[in-house]
């Protein structure tokens, strides 16, 4: 790593978005660093639809668990099952599959580097100098730089790269999610399935949130989220692994981290840095969920650095924002409409819980999830679920 090296790009952040930026733009044959600070585990359930193994080329040998079914739990202890018709959403550990998305991108071209970000300066030029510490210096500098044409901060949530290039970093909004890891056990309780996925909408659980179990094979993921201020996240994971029978499992880590709700409305710096991934606000509301939209945001952010290395007009690196709000604004907004409306209660969740026993529901929701987009193909079903809502909010039908 030459002090006078230039990289075409400097990618922070080897999450799912940073490391398939990475590898798409090396496949490229862009100059690429892919910073990471190595160690980090980021929550999650783990959960990605058939869309990200099929436009992301997700070998069987990362789905530790297939997923066929989803059990939602409402306030009063209901159950509902959904089952998922002639299909199944596969299951990845971050810890496995973050390493080997990293890997894949160093075989394609990118070199890679242990290290935290600190800043980014500017020579007399004018060109990004990315400034970092090297996780082992072994007798090194403590500190490095490099220069970089373009920058691609994929830094996950509360982005230091965003803080400093993005003027509307400050305005993004989170829930901070904690999860613990346990080894599924070899006999578990009766109200336990590796093939489900449980989700629990329950206020004592989260006030605003919801809970979840997610079984990943040898490991399940148990944990909770809260944007509410006090509330003990630790303590209700514990309440959660009572009721789904795995208060007794060895818990192998703990993990916590703020989870962005909401796409900032700028994602690049208008001259040579572009944001992907959580740095960048996209994990859908509702849901959670951040490995599809996490990868797709990064690989959108590649192709719009590429085009700017190319021609270097600089406005070529707002296509990321626009490409991806095209294809799934609509999603965001519909999903942070029912976050704010049906989890403001407990009697609320209850309904909500209650209409997800209907059928046609279930279907468009599956439909939805798996493919990624909304379905419009059977508007009688929408017109049917618009009625059925109505007569729920007006209490017309028992939860």
């Amino acid at each position: 790593m030459p002090r006078d090296a230039i990289y075409d790009v400097v990618v922070v952040g080897g999450g799912p978005a940073g490391s398939t930026a990475a590898a798409d733009l090396a496949s490229k044959g862009h100059s690429v660093l892919l910073l990471d600070k190595a160690g980090r585990i980021k929550p999650c359930g783990g959960a990605i639809p058939p869309r990200a193994i099929r436009d992301f080329d997700i070998p069987d040998s990362q789905i530790v668990a297939r997923i066929r079914s989803a059990r939602m739990v409402s306030p009063a202890g209901r159950e509902v099952d959904m089952p998922i018709d002639g299909g199944y959403v596969g299951m990845v550990d971050r810890e496995q599959f973050d390493e080997w998305l990293r890997q894949r991108a160093a075989t394609r071209g990118a070199e890679r580097v242990a290290g935290a970000f600190e800043r980014i300066s500017r020579d007399a030029d004018g060109t990004a100098v990315v400034h970092f510490q090297p996780k082992d210096p072994a007798g090194g500098p403590a500190r490095l730089a490099v220069r970089a044409r373009s920058v691609i901060g994929a830094d996950g949530a509360q982005s230091a790269v965003a803080k400093q290039e993005i003027a509307c970093a400050g305005e993004i909004r989170y829930v901070a999610a904690y999860h613990e890891i346990v080894k599924t056990p070899t006999d578990p309780a009766a109200s336990f399935d590796g093939a489900r996925c449980d989700v629990y909408y329950q206020g004592k659980l989260s006030p605003d949130f919801y809970g979840w179990i997610f079984p990943h094979g040898a490991t399940t993921s148990v944990g909770v989220g809260s944007a509410c201020k006090g509330f003990s996240l630790r303590q209700a994971t514990g309440l959660l692994r009572e009721a789904g029978g795995l208060a007794g499992a060895e818990v192998i880590r703990r993990e916590g981290a703020p989870i962005p709700m909401k796409p900032l409305r700028r994602w690049d710096n208008g001259r040579d840095v572009v944001l992907a991934g959580d740095a960048s606000g996209v994990v859908a509301p509702a849901s959670g969920e951040g490995i599809y939209y996490a990868m797709t945001g990064g690989r959108l952010a590649a192709d719009a650095v590429h085009v700017f290395l190319e021609t270097g007009d600089a406005r070529e690196l707002k296509g990321a924002r626009k490409r991806f709000m095209k294809a799934h604004g609509t999603v965001f907004l519909v999903l942070g409409l029912l976050q704010r409306f049906w989890y403001s209660s407990d009697k609320r969740r209850e309904r909500f819980v209650s209409i997800c026993r209907d059928p046609d529901v279930q279907k468009l929701t599956w439909d939805a999830y798996m493919n990624k987009e909304l379905v419009r193909a059977k508007p009688m079903a929408h017109v049917r679920i618009f009625f059925k809502d109505l007569a729920h909010l007006a209490g017309l039908v028992r939860p």
